[in-house]
């Protein structure tokens, strides 16, 4: 390609898949904008970095989690996203004895409580902010169920997350912006230690008196790791779920024939939510540092280099997804690295696609029609998620 790609660009943003597809022909590995990072675009070579660990290191993550500017540790680059094995091995053994699919399963009454009260407010024949009044709040208060967090501080999960985010993307002279970003992470170091000496004290029927109980060959997870799996939980929970969500309402608006099939024929919805995260998956994208020379699609990366595994363009490639920019129900792909691959699947999958399900369940079977009210959407700022700022929309109801 003649020029490089800036991946925070409006238009970019507005639409990268056509960009995407040029890079696969032409450039599948190539430097890119802002940040410098050589982007991995197919899907060949996108699952040989996820698979290979030892050759790509999650440690990447930190040059996104903790700019020079922030003079400070981010619990996220403690978490289980930003660290390798032999560590990130035993730290996962013991989050998953308190992430369990049972636990996950025992949520399914509460996210349909919630969810059904929500949708009175969405399927009213108004037209309102999708994003605002549906996609947030849901993780917001399965989040918060999860962990037995205070309600009244639920709204403020998606500030935080926001904040989090967006610490790459940060320009060095932001003076008050930085500032933002630090007083952000002391405010949610106070909250999270709070609650953690609180169970301590008192534990509950909740995850964190779960993770505080957990053990591995005699060993528990340290302080920074605890706060690390909340940060971690926050973003990849909260703000995932809500671009998934967003991402499914704006694909039933636009294909009035599919919520026709899917409120004729529920069982499809699973498969719809496995089709919309191939084609518009919430992470985009995913850091990882070489640890040796590698050469992928015959360019040379010597150690130490910065990689942007750009998941949205591998899974849309030819040779795994035969047509991949158009979506389809028939579609039956193994493969989706929507959720990550290997060592790094996220935990939370299984909750994020029960949220995504019962949603759909609902709104479609309280619903006549959807319809976007605005077709020119404002996306997010964030090398590796991408979602929609606000999202007005109309839900008929029946």
């Amino acid at each position: 390609m003649s020029s490089r790609v800036n991946i925070l660009a409006p238009d970019f943003r507005a639409d990268p898949y056509p960009v995407y597809a040029r890079l696969r022909r032409e450039a599948p590995v190539s430097l890119v904008d802002p940040v410098g990072m050589w982007a991995i675009s197919r899907y060949e070579d996108a699952l040989y970095v996820m698979k290979n660990p030892q050759l790509f290191s999650s440690r990447g993550i930190m040059a996104a989690t903790e700019p020079p500017w922030l003079g400070r540790t981010n619990p996220v680059s403690d978490s289980l996203i930003a660290i390798d094995p032999p560590r990130h091995t035993r730290l996962r053994a013991l989050v998953n004895r308190a992430f369990t699919p049972a636990a996950v399963a025992r949520l399914e009454p509460f996210v349909r409580t919630v969810v059904e009260e929500l949708a009175s407010k969405v399927v009213s024949g108004n037209t309102l902010d999708f994003v605002e009044t549906f996609a947030l709040p849901l993780p917001a208060n399965v989040i918060g169920e999860l962990l037995g967090l205070d309600v009244s501080l639920r709204a403020r999960f998606k500030q935080w997350a926001d904040i989090i985010i967006t610490a790459a993307t940060l320009p060095p002279d932001a003076v008050e912006l930085h500032d933002r970003m630090r007083n952000t992470l002391a405010e949610m170091d106070r909250y999270f230690h709070e609650v953690v000496e609180s169970r301590r004290r008192q534990p509950g029927d909740d995850m964190v008196s779960e993770l505080l109980r957990a053990q591995v060959d005699g060993q528990s997870l340290s302080e920074s790791e605890l706060m690390g799996f909340f940060y971690l939980l926050l973003l990849a929970g909260l703000e995932t779920t809500v671009h998934m969500l967003s991402h499914c309402a704006i694909m039933l608006a636009r294909k009035p024939d599919v919520q026709a099939r899917l409120r004729a024929e529920p069982a499809l919805i699973p498969r719809f939510i496995e089709e919309v995260l191939r084609c518009e998956p919430p992470v985009h994208s995913t850091l990882r540092v070489t640890t040796s020379e590698v050469e992928l699609s015959g360019v040379k990366l010597p150690p130490g280099t910065p990689v942007l595994v750009l998941l949205a363009s591998a899974q849309r490639d030819e040779s795994f997804c035969p047509n991949g920019d158009e979506f389809s129900l028939e579609r039956t792909n193994q493969g989706n690295m929507a959720f990550g691959h290997g060592i790094h699947f996220c935990l939370g999958a299984p909750l994020a696609r029960l949220e995504a399900r019962v949603a759909l369940e609902v709104l479609l079977s309280r619903s006549s029609g959807i319809f976007l009210r605005q077709e020119q959407i404002q996306w997010n700022l964030a090398p590796t998620a991408r979602g929609p700022v606000v999202l007005p929309m109309e839900w008929k109801p029946r």
